[in-house]
């Protein structure tokens, strides 16, 4: 018996040096390609470039990355290329909004891919977001927005933006005119900069703080609520959760249903079919560069929060939990 047990182990373990020795053999010398669902410039955009320059540290073979910006329709346009599209070969993966893998389930036909195929990889970070508007706006609290129509921005009616405003004035009667059209949060943004919109349904604060930093200081924005995160983070202290400012349990429910996008961060993911081997080794290396002091220096630098990283099989589990969860609540 132990002589079996023995031999099995042994067996495992070579398997497992086989494996390993393809996937560097297949790296090394290659070019790898990080597909971003956005815009250049914006969060998601420093994050995957972050990324891709720590990342070579920690694959075997060090193969080369590159990135590519692929924005459109609140990431949906990646998500679908990844899924639809890209070689499976463990040479193209992607960071994707995290709003994107819930597409389907809240009925976007859009989105075609089913996000429990994909093999998700982690997420750097996970996600603070807040309903802001414009110092000028006459509105000072979630009490005070629900006496006044406010102009928001976002891409289109089936992306985040519009989907958070949507939200709120589902739970907290607000009324709202959404404003479509733009590329995407950062293009949004500036519009409202601009005076063409009065805010913005569901920002990143991590985003704020590295891109718009000197809003944060000068008090150009109002924060009136954050979906998630913690109560005592800096520059966030007062802020409510938007959960504690209703009473009513089904409200509530939901509240925590669509906060769950913020918590998986910037997810992400290669495509449905890359070999085994290849996606542990992916999985392994991303979980490395997430947890690197280099790396984490070099968003400290860009003022993003790489703190609270989360390994692949966290990210998978939490998706399929939430389309059970979305599912019984009939959202």
């Amino acid at each position: 018996m132990i002589g079996g047990i023995m031999v099995g182990a042994a067996a495992l373990c070579a398997a497992s040096l086989v494996a390993g020795a393809r996937a560097e053999d297949f790296y090394a010398g290659k070019q790898m390609t990080i597909v971003v669902s956005s815009e250049s410039g914006g969060g998601y955009d420093l994050y995957t470039r972050n990324v891709a320059r720590w990342l070579p540290k920690h694959m075997p073979g060090n193969p080369t990355q590159i990135v590519q910006n692929m924005d459109g329709a609140s990431g949906l346009r990646a998500i679908n290329f990844l899924y639809n599209v890209a070689p499976r070969d463990g040479l193209v993966i992607g960071m994707v909004n995290n709003g994107a893998p819930f597409a389907p389930l809240y009925g976007m036909p859009q989105g075609q891919f089913d996000p429990t195929k994909f093999i998700w990889l982690g997420s750097p970070a996970k996600e603070t977001s807040v309903f802001l508007i414009w110092h000028t706006v006459p509105v000072n609290s979630i009490d005070d927005a629900k006496k006044r129509e406010l102009i928001l921005g976002s891409a289109s009616a089936s992306t985040g933006g519009a989907y958070y405003a949507r939200i709120l004035t589902s739970v907290f009667g607000l009324k709202i005119k959404n404003i479509t059209g733009y590329k995407g949060m950062t293009e949004s943004l500036l519009a409202m900069e601009r005076g063409e919109n009065e805010g913005y349904a569901s920002a990143f604060w991590s985003t704020l703080q590295s891109t718009k930093a000197d809003w944060i200081r000068e008090k150009k924005i109002k924060i009136l609520l954050r979906y998630s995160g913690d109560p005592g983070q800096p520059g966030l202290e007062g802020v409510p959760l938007a959960e504690d400012l209703t009473a009513n349990a089904e409200d509530k429910l939901l509240l925590q249903i669509v906060a769950t996008p913020f918590v998986l961060g910037r997810p992400m993911l290669a495509p449905p079919g890359v070999p085994a081997d290849r996606a542990a080794v992916l999985k392994k290396a991303l979980y490395e560069t997430f947890t690197d002091a280099d790396f984490r220096a070099h968003c400290d630098r860009q003022k993003l929060d790489c703190s609270r990283p989360s390994s692949g099989d966290v990210i998978s589990t939490l998706t399929a939990k939430t389309y059970v969860e979305i599912g019984r609540a009939h959202v």
